[in-house]
C-alpha cells in the first residue's frame, strides 16, 4: 500500500482537531437557530459522523446520495441526485456537508436543489477544497483543507468505491492499481 499512497498527506490527529475547530465555529454562527445538517453520500460519511459529534446544537439531521457521472481527474458531466430529504427545510437553516469539493459543480447543483425547498439559508461544509479545479465560483463557508489538484482518498473518498475506509487521507496514484477482477 506504501507504494500506492505513500505517507498520509492529512493524518487522523490533524483531521480531528481541524474537525473540532469548524464544529466550534458552526455552534457559534448557528446558536438559536433552527439548523439541519445534510450529509453527501457516500464520500461525507466519516467526515459527517465526527462533524456532527462536535456541534454543540440540537441539531436534526439528513442525507442525500448524489452521484457526478465522470472519468477519473474530471469534473462531473451530470449529476443525479438519487435521494430526497426526509426533513422538512423551509423556512429553516441547513448546512450541506460534503467530502470535497473539486470543481463546484456538484456542489452548485444540490445548492440550487435545497434552494427550490426555500430555507432560511444554505451554507456548505467540506473536508477538502480545491480551488484550483473550480469550473465554477462557488462559496463555501466551512472548510477543513485546501489541497492541491490531486487524487485523494480515505477518511470516506473513494477510487472505485474502494478505500473509503482508510482513517487519513493519502494523495495517490491511479496508475499504481492494479485491476483486480
Amino acid at each position: 500500500m506504501a507504494e500506492i499512497f505513500g505517507k498520509p498527506l492529512v493524518t487522523q490527529e490533524v483531521m480531528r482537531a481541524r474537525i473540532r475547530e469548524l464544529g466550534m465555529q458552526i455552534s457559534k454562527d448557528y446558536q438559536g437557530k433552527d439548523l439541519v445538517v445534510v450529509g453527501v453520500l457516500k464520500g461525507a460519511y466519516v467526515f459527517f459522523a465526527d462533524l456532527v459529534r462536535v456541534i454543540q446544537l440540537p441539531i436534526q439531521i439528513d442525507f442525500l446520495i448524489a452521484k457526478g457521472t465522470k472519468k477519473v481527474g474530471r469534473p462531473p458531466k451530470t449529476i443525479k441526485v438519487w435521494t430526497a430529504l426526509t426533513e422538512k427545510i423551509e423556512e429553516r437553516h441547513v448546512l450541506l456537508v460534503e467530502d470535497i469539493v473539486d470543481s463546484g459543480l456538484t456542489a452548485q447543483f444540490l445548492v440550487s436543489q435545497l434552494q427550490k425547498l426555500k430555507p432560511a439559508s444554505v451554507a456548505i461544509c467540506t473536508l477538502l477544497s480545491k480551488p484550483a479545479n473550480r469550473k465554477i465560483e462557488i462559496e463555501v463557508q466551512y472548510v477543513g483543507f485546501e489541497v492541491a489538484p490531486s487524487y485523494i482518498v480515505g477518511y470516506g473518498l473513494d477510487f472505485k468505491q474502494k478505500y473509503r475506509n482508510l482513517p487519513y487521507l493519502a494523495q495517490m496514484n491511479p496508475e499504481r492499481i492494479q485491476e483486480g477482477p
